[in-house]
């Protein structure tokens, strides 16, 4: 009897857990990505200020699944779905499948303003890290020899836009790479004369987290130095400055964008198919596609209702949903009906800085150094391998006791500041 084709598209939290509930079930297992490795974006931000090294927090997909059975990786990219085929286009040829997991992730949403889109940073991939980076090192060398005073103000000034998980973690890591590192390096340029500003739409950073974890992480952040502006927009962009809301314009070279996600553009290429908020596609209760119970789309890319809302596009919201897929499939070979998808909410997080973060469970919520002690731990709990766990480890270990952050490097990637 042949087995059964699954293809997972998508190696991010959900397609891993999903691959990891279907292997050694008797399935012939494809797992398909553009990268052979998987990211853990949640620490993409630390690679972008100095504090890891990329290869800490990716971990090559042919290495996780070595010694599976019939299982077997495709790099390539998927650009096309043809449901009543059962096929998907790739750049690699036609792939067809009997089970689909589509878990494509996300891409940053700039709600249209082309001209923010084309000069802002965002991190969704470790080359983007790698530009922010190079970005914010070529700043201060040039703003080093910089005699004009307006000029070495701007480009000692950074933008970030988005007062979520994202945006405040970068916001206190960054300000601490500036004032602990940075100024040393550069002994001409006190910490004094740069200038951090954490643009939010909303009337509080980290809306999802309790009125008092939000009003800690606000105050943490501007005793640190961060300009904190709430009720605030940014509607343009260009090369040198940042325009706002309310005609404001900050002079500065480095926009960095966290503000809002919107569906993988593989979505566009289910024809035929509902689609919700920001091109996400609709799903039934069971995270399968309506008239397609063969196939299942799960984290960013799906739009899944629960309680009358649609899930947030986070990790773990994509991680549970993997693991349901999985055993979906597993039900329908048993010719059963699966169960609909409940998404278990085990609370957020988010770090400000050396010890400090924010972090709600339940009814029970930390702040201060015991909640940057859980963000620590459940990080490395979640990270994989052992040496990528370890260098990590020894990085923050090496900056909590020395102050000291060792990935300075200006490598080949984009270098937007070079004049």
């Amino acid at each position: 009897m042949q087995k059964k084709r699954v293809v997972i598209v998508g190696m991010g939290f959900g397609g891993l857990n999903a691959a990891k509930a279907l292997e050694g079930h008797g399935f012939d297992l494809l797992m398909i990505d553009r990268n052979n490795y998987h990211l853990f974006q949640p620490l993409l931000y630390q690679v972008a200020t100095a504090g890891l090294e990329q290869e800490a927090i990716a971990y090559p997909l042919r290495a996780i699944s070595r010694g599976w059975q019939d299982a077997e990786f495709l790099l390539t990219e998927i650009v096309g779905v043809d449901l009543e085929s059962k096929c998907l286009r790739s750049a690699a040829g036609e792939i067809f499948y009997d089970y689909l997991i589509v878990a494509a992730g996300s891409r940053t949403n700039f709600f249209g303003m082309k001209d923010v889109e084309r000069h802002a940073f965002d991190l969704k991939r470790l080359d983007q890290a790698e530009d922010l980076r190079n970005q914010i090192l070529l700043l201060f060398e040039r703003a080093s020899r910089e005699s004009d005073p307006l000029r070495r103000s701007a480009l000692l000034t950074f933008v970030i836009v988005g007062g979520g998980p994202t945006g405040v973690e970068f916001a206190g890591a960054l300000r601490e790479l500036i004032v602990h590192v940075l100024s040393k390096d550069h002994p001409r340029i006190s910490p004094d004369e740069t200038r951090i500003v954490l643009v939010e739409a909303a009337g509080s950073l980290l809306t999802a987290m309790p009125p008092d974890l939000r009003e800690y992480a606000c105050a943490k952040l501007r005793a640190m130095g961060v300009e904190v502006l709430l009720e605030t927009r940014v509607v343009g962009a260009s090369a040198e400055t940042v325009e706002l809301h309310d005609g404001t314009t900050i002079a500065s070279p480095t926009l960095f964008w966290s503000a809002g996600v919107a569906a993988a553009p593989l979505a566009e290429g289910f024809s035929g198919v509902e689609r919700g908020a920001g091109g996400r596609i609709v799903v039934q209760p069971d995270l399968s596609i309506k008239g397609h119970p063969e196939v299942f789309v799960i984290g960013d890319l799906a739009c899944c209702l629960q309680d009358g809302a649609p899930l947030p596009m986070m990790a773990p919201v994509a991680s549970q949903q993997g693991s349901h897929a999985a055993r979906a499939i597993l039900a329908r070979q048993a010719g059963e009906q699966p169960p609909p998808f409940r998404y278990f909410d085990k609370g957020a997080m988010a770090t400000i800085g050396r010890s400090s973060a924010v972090a709600v469970t339940g009814r029970l919520k930390f702040r201060g150094f015991p909640a940057w002690l859980v963000w620590l731990v459940l990080h490395l709990f979640y990270l994989i391998g052992f040496r990528n766990r370890l260098m990590v480890v020894m990085n923050w270990a090496y900056y909590y006791f020395f102050h000291e952050r060792q990935v300075r490097l200006i490598t080949a990637g984009k270098r937007r500041a070079e004049p």
